[in-house]
C-alpha cells in the first residue's frame, strides 16, 4: 500500500469518525441541553468539513502518483 493510499484511507476514517462523533454529540445535546455538548458537536462537524477540504486538495496535488 502506497503512502497516498494509506493517507486516503486514514483521512476517510477520520472524516467518518468526526461526523459520527458530531452527530452523537448533537443527540446528547438534544437530551441533556448541556452547552458543552453543543460546542463539541460544532467543533467535530467543522473538523469533518475541514478534513473534506483538505482531502480534496491532497487528491489534486497527488493525482500524478499511483495508488500502488
Amino acid at each position: 500500500m502506497s503512502l497516498k493510499a494509506f493517507h486516503i484511507v486514514f483521512l476517510v476514517m477520520s472524516i467518518l469518525l468526526a461526523f459520527f462523533s458530531g452527530i452523537w454529540l448533537l443527540r446528547q445535546y438534544a437530551s441533556s441541553r448541556h452547552a458543552q455538548d453543543l460546542a463539541a458537536a460544532v467543533v467535530f462537524l467543522l473538523a469533518g468539513g475541514a478534513m473534506i477540504c483538505y482531502g480534496k486538495s491532497v487528491l489534486r496535488k497527488l493525482k500524478h502518483i499511483s495508488y500502488l
